[in-house]
Protein backbone atom coordinates (compact mmCIF):
# COMPACT_ATOMS: atom_id res chain seq x y z
CA UNK A 1 0.00 0.00 0.00
CA UNK A 2 2.79 2.44 0.83
CA UNK A 3 4.47 1.80 -2.51
CA UNK A 4 1.20 2.38 -4.37
CA UNK A 5 0.58 5.69 -2.60
CA UNK A 6 4.10 6.90 -3.33
CA UNK A 7 3.76 5.93 -6.99
CA UNK A 8 0.46 7.79 -7.17
CA UNK A 9 2.16 10.87 -5.72
CA UNK A 10 5.11 10.55 -8.10
CA UNK A 11 2.99 10.06 -11.24
CA UNK A 12 0.59 12.81 -10.13
CA UNK A 13 3.45 15.27 -9.63
CA UNK A 14 5.03 14.44 -12.99
CA UNK A 15 1.64 14.68 -14.72
CA UNK A 16 1.00 18.05 -13.07
CA UNK A 17 4.26 19.48 -14.39
CA UNK A 18 3.75 17.98 -17.86
CA UNK A 19 0.30 19.51 -18.13
CA UNK A 20 1.50 22.82 -16.72
CA UNK A 21 4.32 23.04 -19.27
CA UNK A 22 1.88 21.94 -22.02
CA UNK A 23 4.19 19.10 -23.00
CA UNK A 24 1.76 16.59 -24.41
CA UNK A 25 2.74 13.45 -26.25
CA UNK A 26 3.12 9.71 -25.83
CA UNK A 27 5.11 10.14 -22.61
CA UNK A 28 2.38 12.28 -21.06
CA UNK A 29 -0.26 9.77 -22.07
CA UNK A 30 1.75 6.97 -20.44
CA UNK A 31 2.16 9.00 -17.23
CA UNK A 32 -1.60 9.76 -17.18
CA UNK A 33 -2.48 6.09 -17.66
CA UNK A 34 -0.07 4.95 -14.94
CA UNK A 35 -1.40 7.64 -12.58
CA UNK A 36 -4.95 6.42 -13.11
CA UNK A 37 -3.94 2.79 -12.76
CA UNK A 38 -2.18 3.29 -9.44
CA UNK A 39 -4.85 5.70 -8.17
CA UNK A 40 -7.50 3.05 -8.78
CA UNK A 41 -5.66 0.61 -6.53
CA UNK A 42 -5.54 2.97 -3.53
CA UNK A 43 -8.20 3.71 -0.96
CA UNK A 44 -9.14 6.84 -2.90
CA UNK A 45 -10.96 4.85 -5.57
CA UNK A 46 -14.13 4.43 -3.50
CA UNK A 47 -14.68 8.13 -2.74
CA UNK A 48 -13.76 9.07 -6.33
CA UNK A 49 -16.39 6.67 -7.67
CA UNK A 50 -18.99 7.99 -5.22
CA UNK A 51 -18.19 11.58 -6.17
CA UNK A 52 -18.47 10.77 -9.87
CA UNK A 53 -21.86 9.11 -9.38
CA UNK A 54 -23.10 12.04 -7.27
CA UNK A 55 -22.05 14.58 -9.92
CA UNK A 56 -23.63 12.57 -12.71
CA UNK A 57 -26.87 12.23 -10.74
CA UNK A 58 -26.88 15.99 -10.07
CA UNK A 59 -26.32 16.80 -13.74
CA UNK A 60 -29.04 14.36 -14.78
CA UNK A 61 -31.52 16.02 -12.40
CA UNK A 62 -30.94 19.53 -13.77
Amino acid sequence: MAITVSLVALFGLVLFFLLRSKTLGFGSAFIAIMFGFFLASTGASGPINQLTHAVLDAVRNL
